[in-house]
């Protein structure tokens, strides 16, 4: 059965407060924690875009969960630095730590000035930068010339156990094509969710699937609505949209006229913390291990209180 965690939005929320919210999902029941990992928002009314990897030393340290981090090497990112951070953070807490790859958005790589390349280019491009985590994180000196380029990188410190690399798809394809490497799947909710994982499973990906479940949660109908329209309403397209746009300003853009009935379709919204309960409940029938429930409202005090007292508990374990 499914273990249930918390998604920390760096986008939406200051990493002060977001930090105390981490600590408080602790507290409330959730189990396990994740985070993104943005250099802009999906729009300006998110406001916020903290670094993870400075935020996530902090909440390792001041909370017993284990942590993930969505992260996209090879452009804003050079591979071997994600090696010596992941392998950092997994020799100061083992056995707590696990970053998923995925090839990214122009959203955050354009501001290398580097070019945006097709996504057949990216898709190679990341399983180069897998190879090279992977092969410094099991301590060899690695030297790469491709679409990445490495020269004689070694980590000095090394976890005794590596973390795992997870794979980020959010289509049928990109899960078959992550199988071949990954040690496990993270995928966002939806309808299509119970799709992708079977599309990992069948190309023969092992390890654990996890999923990301936006949602919207207040103690009105009307309030539930509003927040997912105001916070999320930029973040229902899909490829090659979310992959192609390079600033919050266009996504708000685009994203100006989209009717609120579109807004439902990628997020749960609703006022009854039943329907949210069956909701999750239905995802660990789908077979994933692991559901990250990330409310997509700026203020996460009132739904951690809600969902620790009146939803986990119930929910299949």
């Amino acid at each position: 059965m499914a273990t249930y965690g918390f998604h920390a939005s760096h986008e939406q929320v200051h990493p002060s407060a977001l930090l105390a919210a981490v600590a408080q999902a602790e507290q409330a029941g959730f189990a396990l924690a994740m985070c993104s990992d943005h250099f802009s928002p999906w729009s300006a009314r998110q406001g916020q875009s903290g670094f993870a990897w400075s935020w996530l030393g902090a909440a390792l340290q001041a909370t017993g969960l284990p942590f993930g981090v969505v992260n996209a090497p090879g452009q804003r990112y050079h591979p071997a630095i994600i090696a010596q951070a992941a392998g950092t953070l997994s020799a100061m807490f083992p056995g707590r730590f696990w970053v998923a790859l995925g090839t990214g958005e122009a959203s955050n790589e354009h501001i290398t000035g580097d070019r945006w390349p097709r996504k057949d280019v990216r898709n190679a491009r990341l399983r180069e930068c897998v190879d090279v985590i992977r092969a410094l994180l099991a301590g060899e000196e690695v030297s790469h010339d491709g679409l990445v380029t490495v020269d004689r990188a070694r980590l000095w410190t090394l976890p005794e156990q590596p973390p795992l690399l997870i794979g980020a798809a959010v289509s049928e394809a990109t899960a078959a094509w992550c199988a071949d490497w990954a040690d496990g799947l993270i995928t966002v909710g939806g309808p299509a969710a119970g799709r992708v994982l079977d599309a990992y499973r069948q190309a023969g990906g092992r390890g654990p699937a996890a999923v990301q479940v936006h949602l919207s949660w207040a103690p009105g109908e009307d309030e539930a609505r509003s927040i997912a329209y105001d916070q999320w309403r930029s973040n229902v397209f899909g490829p090659p949209v979310t992959w192609d746009l390079e600033t919050a300003e266009l996504f708000d853009q685009v994203s100006a006229h989209v009717p609120a009935a579109l807004v439902a379709e990628a997020v749960h919204i609703s006022a009854d913390l039943g329907r949210h309960r069956a909701w999750l409940a239905a995802y660990a029938d789908l077979g994933f291990d692991q559901v990250y429930l990330h409310h997509v409202g700026q203020d996460q005090t009132a739904f951690i209180d809600a969902f620790g007292t009146k939803v986990l508990p119930d929910l299949p374990t």
